[in-house]
């Protein structure tokens, strides 16, 4: 059977059944029963069936539950990753880096000659 994979043009339902599957599919591999995953997790034996039936009643805390007994949480960073701040925001952070070296002024030892008109 071929992999689906997640996508925008996806509903609702069509991605809590996929991903429902998907845990189902963890638990298995996993050669849990839904009862001792429930048991693990915290969670009653109907909330892990109507996890992995996509039923749109499950809380999100449940599913992190799920996810951590079957060893899958550290996934949920490329899921929702942390953000990250933009090119210019980036740029900004670095400050101004030098990129040529200014030679010094010379300063004139000699004093300017005073003229009428000027106060001393």
């Amino acid at each position: 059977m071929a992999q689906m994979k997640l996508g925008p043009q996806m509903s609702d339902d069509a991605l809590l059944r996929l991903l429902g599957a998907r845990v189902a599919g963890l638990r298995l591999a996993a050669n849990l029963t839904q009862g001792q995953l429930a048991e693990q997790a915290g969670l009653g034996l109907r909330t892990v069936q109507r996890l992995e039936l996509g039923a749109t009643a499950t809380q999100l805390s449940g599913f992190l539950r799920v996810c951590r007994v079957l060893g899958v949480l550290e996934r949920l960073d490329t899921l929702v990753p942390e953000a990250t701040p933009g090119p210019m925001a980036q740029l900004q952070a670095q400050g101004r880096k030098r990129q040529r070296a200014r030679g010094r002024r010379e300063t004139s030892s000699t004093p300017a000659k005073w003229q009428w008109g000027e106060s001393p």
